[in-house]
């Protein structure tokens, strides 16, 4: 059963993973373990430039949001309405997803703020076309989530990193 300690060093855990992969690429990678809003690790190069990082840790196969961090939902009746798309709360922010497995086989996907939002809003306004618009179980619950298949493509995209160092 996960519990919030639990869920908190697995956070932790992801974090520090991620920040150790940044230092395998020769970068100074800091982390604020949640402490900081958007973010959990500003990586810094050789030249002062940085990138800053947030950080998605799971052991499941997919990860949860409130679509409402990614654009705006309106009803009508009990239809979801899906509307503009959120601007990005930081600058060239990159999200580093992080599959734990007990083996240490870990996996991470890396991506913009940006092309999540838009993963994400094309995923939930393909279940809400599915189901009609209305959510089948709770019309009003915002909960969405992105499975890791749909992240694939993004495996180890460090590159990404090195882009906005730039």
């Amino acid at each position: 059963m996960a519990t919030g300690r639990s869920n908190k060093l697995v956070g932790q855990t992801g974090e520090y993973l991620v920040a150790a992969e940044l230092s395998r690429q020769g970068l100074i990678a800091t982390t604020f373990t949640g402490n900081v809003p958007h973010y959990d690790i500003v990586a810094s190069d050789e030249d002062g430039k940085n990138v800053l990082v947030q950080v998605k840790t799971g052991r499941s196969k997919s990860w949860q949001f409130n679509i409402t961090n990614f654009c705006n939902i309106t009803f009508k009746n009990k239809r979801q309405i899906v509307g503009k798309p959120k601007a990005c709360p930081i600058k060239r922010l990159v999200v580093v997803f992080v599959a734990i497995e007990n083996n240490g086989s870990d996996r991470f996907y890396v991506l913009t703020w940006n092309r999540l939002r838009d993963l994400m809003i094309r995923h939930h306004k393909n279940f809400l076309h599915k189901h009609k618009g209305t959510r089948p179980r709770r019309w009003d619950s915002l909960h969405s989530a992105i499975p890791e298949q749909t992240l694939r493509p993004y495996r180890d995209n460090w590159n990404i990193v090195e882009k906005y160092l730039r």
